[in-house]
């Protein structure tokens, strides 16, 4: 076999493996979503809408969209004489950008966990805020750079009967998501920070949605970055993986996400423990098909004032003016 051949052999099975990749994506994604949807339908449909409600649905079905979006196209993309060197260009920067609107979406949300968990301090709000606009400038920055090169990259290469567009990574294609692994390392440090400093728990006490956020900030954050820079190895071919698209990824951070607000939304059901001082609170109005939420403004509420104990529950033997307050134990 000649060096062309053999270099083709190659190029051919490099791109069959997106084909059959993207689908196992899409089904872990709906997997996850329908043995979570009891408790979207019971903890966040019943909520009004808001912010965090909107947030909620829209990583939960842009991904579920997004993950179909990447079989659809590779599979269209694999019809002979479909492809075309313009085509494949304009698609490589669109899949990067409807992936990126999948992050960016998430970081917002992780933005205001932070911000929470720092008892809103504005110093940490405007330092993610820069930082989050500059990673958005440096992914932009790359992708144009990428995207005027690209055509040469692959001219070689598309003429060929490959199934979909030749899978060629070159140049500093390898550092598009170094902006969001970078930003995505800095928020896990908050996190890090946050939880050396002020999580402790006793054994036997119910887990505070204060302890919770920080436990699943430090999951989430630990797992998208870990995502990202096996992206990038990917990339470069240091892990010596083949590319298989971006499906996978798409559905981690989209199930990541989703199970984390979830994980807030039971909590806030369960016993929560405020001080004294703040038992003047208005009365929960139980809703009359799930009585066992409260509104979501009081769930945000309850995760802020939780986020300013010294720790969870290290202090209820101690102090008297400290006392539990039950919205409904049944999850």
């Amino acid at each position: 076999m000649s060096d062309e051949e053999s270099e083709y052999l190659s190029l051919y099975r490099s791109n069959l493996i997106p084909l059959r990749v993207c689908l196992v994506g899409l089904t872990w994604g709906l997997h996850d979503y329908f043995i979570t949807l009891d408790d979207e339908i019971r903890h966040i449909w019943p909520q009004r809408l808001n912010f965090a409600k909107f947030m909620f649905l829209f990583i939960r079905y842009y991904t579920l969209a997004l993950l179909m979006f990447d079989v659809v196209q590779i599979h269209v993309f694999s019809i002979p004489g479909v492809t075309s060197d313009n085509l494949c260009v304009a698609m490589d920067s669109i899949i990067r950008v409807v992936g990126a609107i999948s992050l960016w979406s998430v970081e917002i949300i992780m933005q205001l966990r932070i911000y929470a968990l720092f008892n809103c301090s504005k110093r940490v709000a405007i330092a993610n805020s820069v930082l989050f606009l500059a990673s958005i400038a440096g992914f932009i920055y790359i992708l144009v750079h990428n995207a005027e090169r690209r055509r040469a990259v692959i001219a070689s290469a598309i003429a060929l009967p490959l199934p979909g567009c030749p899978s060629i990574h070159s140049g500093i294609e390898w550092a598009q998501w170094v902006p969001a692994t970078i930003y995505e390392v800095i928020l896990f440090i908050y996190a890090l920070y946050k939880t050396i400093k002020s999580a402790r728990l006793r054994n036997g006490v119910r887990i505070s949605l204060h302890t919770l956020l920080l436990r699943d900030n430090l999951l989430y954050f630990f797992g998208i970055a870990c995502i990202l820079i096996f992206n990038n190895l990917m990339v470069v071919g240091v892990t010596h993986i083949p590319w298989f698209s971006y499906a996978p990824f798409h559905a981690a951070v989209g199930i990541l996400t989703t199970r984390m607000i979830l994980n807030v939304r039971k909590a806030a059901s369960r016993t929560s423990y405020i001080s004294r001082r703040e038992r003047d609170l208005p009365v929960l109005s139980r809703d009359p098909v799930y009585p066992d939420t409260i509104p979501d403004s009081m769930a945000s509420w309850m995760v802020a004032q939780n986020s300013r104990l010294p720790s969870s529950y290290d202090h209820l033997d101690d102090d008297s003016d400290s006392f539990p307050t039950t919205t409904n134990t049944q999850a």
